[in-house]
């Protein structure tokens, strides 16, 4: 009982900051990207918390727990460099382009409503799949802790989620995201103590873990493979990780529900320290979870669905206290996902596909009535899927993710970098790649076994860069689109911009600093117990 109160109170609140923050939302420019006000701390604190999921916290989790905690920290190494490589490479240029939206920022770019509306397309077709799973995430989360029905739960999720980003848009979703990311931060680092000392103490709690019979190679570099495994042979586990962590790096570098918090930014300096703070959040979240988690295994070896591990963890291995703050933490991450996803659909929506095919410029406060209506239905579509979709949290959301590292990545990239590109091969770009991607799962779901190496993800950035390559032979660069990428390349000086340079300089030695301290920690917690077990 006191799990659920904890739960209803966190959705309250979360209702209640939406609440009294749409009454301050009076422009499009509020409700879309929050004004452009948001600090190092916000920025960072909706980047990790847009990201982290329940996915995460229950998918991932249970795949660790399966017998790949390894496996996915290597994955994590990859995908984390995509927010340093991203804020360089793309989110600084995004910001200042001035757009409200993503698909705005490549329409523009292009000086086509073409490749605005596909990119459009893409964005809501991409994240309704990734919010259709977040959501089933939180319904089981809810329906485990509460005992009520799945149904119900998921019917509580919804209401929760929506209210407050339907209200509030933007602003309610970056000051929630933050006090979402601290919640689930701190449940993730202070649970860490908890369970290894359940679990055996250190280092006894990792010896364990590594020669347990349950779980042969459970803590080796590459997992549990064989003929039964996921994974095949050690090798083909590698590829996977490797593959799999560029393309979440792309998705975190490109990806509409990442790349568009940097709109938010104050200026350029906080979406560069932004990125360098969720770098290090994300890597040292995702290596105290997956170790603790592996040791999950040797206390109880049969939890099922293997998703719902760390939520047993919180209810059986931790103080009610911190089992509380644990289960919160993960409807945290669920719900700030859930928001983001949702904001992101309806401002595509109504900004980018009916102010574009009915060729009419909205006021503002036509804008914000419609965008909320558009929230509303598809949040209604979501909620009828989930209840006809079973949950399959985590590969949905793998799915749903790795769209964008086909459809975007060369597009978005070559968008700041080639001044060969054409609106003809960014458009043959997008719906290629995108078609690609769906093209590899489809052949898998007929039942065709297509090696590591040809992951479906592959085959849709293949496709997508040779479109964009021979798509380019055609058309002509205007000089709309020859004076925007211009425009975006020249650096903006701001009015303090040499303390500005002074902190931000500062940056490259935080984060040298926070990789010595991880590998230090890798060391300690890992690799020695490790040896000790050999």
């Amino acid at each position: 009982m006191i799990y659920t109160i904890g739960i209803i109170v966190s959705f309250l609140l979360y209702i209640l900051i939406g609440v009294v923050l749409s009454k301050r939302v009076k422009s499009s420019e509020e409700y879309y990207v929050s004004g452009r006000k948001g600090s190092t701390l916000m920025v960072t604190g909706t980047l990790v918390a847009s990201f982290l999921s329940t996915v995460s916290f229950m998918g991932e989790a249970g795949f660790s727990y399966e017998g790949y905690p390894i496996l996915l920290l290597i994955l994590v190494i990859f995908n984390v460099t995509g927010y340093v490589i991203g804020v360089f490479c793309f989110g600084r240029y995004l910001r200042r382009s001035q757009s409200l939206t993503v698909p705005e920022y490549f329409g523009n770019r292009f000086q086509s409503n073409k490749v605005r509306m596909a990119t459009a397309i893409t964005t809501i077709l991409g994240i309704s799949a990734y919010l259709v799973a977040v959501t089933q995430g939180g319904a089981v989360l809810l329906s485990e802790i509460s005992g009520t029905s799945y149904p119900v739960a998921l019917l509580i999720m919804w209401i929760a989620y929506s209210s407050f980003t339907v209200l509030s848009g933007a602003k309610g979703v970056m000051v929630n995201d933050t006090i979402m990311f601290f919640l689930f931060s701190i449940a993730t680092y202070i649970s860490f103590p908890y369970i290894i000392g359940k679990a055996g103490g250190f280092p006894d709690a990792i010896i364990k873990a590594a020669t347990n019979p349950e779980r042969p190679d459970l803590l080796s570099w590459h997992g549990i493979t064989g003929p039964d495994a996921y994974m095949g042979a050690p090798w083909e586990a590698l590829l996977w990780a490797i593959i799999l962590g560029l393309v979440w790096s792309a998705v975190i570098a490109i990806s509409p529900w990442q790349s568009s918090r940097y709109l938010m930014a104050k200026n350029e300096h906080v979406a560069i320290r932004s990125g360098v703070w969720a770098t290090i959040s994300i890597i040292t979240i995702y290596l105290f979870l997956h170790i603790s988690i592996s040791t999950i295994t040797t206390v109880n070896p049969n939890i099922k669905p293997t998703e719902k591990v760390f939520i047993w963890a919180a209810m059986n291995m931790v103080p009610k206290w911190l089992g509380v703050i644990i289960v919160s933490g993960i409807m945290a991450a669920a719900l700030s996902s859930c928001a983001s996803f949702l904001q992101l659909i309806g401002s595509s929506i109504t900004r980018d596909i009916m102010e574009q095919s009915r060729n009419k410029t909205y006021t503002d406060k036509q804008l914000l009535r419609t965008s909320r209506l558009s929230m509303i239905v598809v949040s209604i579509i979501i909620l009828l899927i989930g209840l006809w979709q079973p949950p399959s949290i985590m590969w949905i959301g793998y799915f749903a993710a790795t769209l964008f590292a086909a459809s975007w990545g060369p597009v978005a990239f070559a968008s700041i970098y080639s001044k060969k590109i054409t609106k003809t091969g960014a458009l043959s770009s997008i719906i290629v790649g995108f078609l690609g991607v769906v093209l590899g799962e489809s052949l898998k779901k007929l039942g065709v076994t297509l090696p590591v190496y040809l992951n479906p993800v592959i085959i849709g950035v293949v496709l997508s860069s040779l479109a964009l390559y021979i798509g380019s032979k055609f058309g002509e660069i205007t000089d709309q689109e020859k004076e925007f990428q211009n425009n975006i390349l020249k650096r903006p000086i701001e009015a303090d911009e040499n303390e500005n340079m002074k902190v931000t300089k500062r940056y490259p030695i935080y984060l040298a600093a926070s990789g010595i301290v991880i590998i230090i920690v890798t060391f300690i917690f890992y690799y020695w117990p490790l040896q000790l077990a050999m």
